[in-house]
């Protein structure tokens, strides 16, 4: 990865307190993982910021290696790559999603 598409990526990352790595964007994804993602975000309410990653096949791949995660969507939480769907698919599930956001001082709306 050439250290342009990384400091693009790292740049995303340091200037976004949630900031999730998906394929479309929040209100039209363009696959269900991504899709899956951006829901349990929007249902705890939080503010995140997203980059479509089909509108630049470098920072596609260049994520990938950035984070050494084969799969899109990842999210990262304060400069923190947290994972891809299925562990925050688990951390939401567990409530440990909307604690990592309590710690860190990022607002959300707690699930009843």
């Amino acid at each position: 990865m050439d250290d342009n598409i990384k400091n693009i990526i790292q740049n995303h990352i340091n200037t976004k307190e949630v900031c999730l790595f998906m394929k479309g964007t929040p209100d039209a994804p363009q696959c269900g993982f991504s899709m899956a993602v951006t829901n349990m975000l929007k249902l705890l309410e939080v503010n995140f910021q997203s980059v479509n990653v089909l509108e630049d096949q470098n920072i596609r791949e260049g994520i990938k290696v950035f984070s050494d995660w084969p799969t899109i969507p990842q999210l990262y939480v304060k400069k923190e790559f947290i994972g891809g769907c299925d562990i925050v698919k688990e951390m939401y599930e567990t409530g440990e999603l909307a604690k990592l956001f309590e710690t860190n001082g990022i607002n959300f709306k707690a699930k009843n």
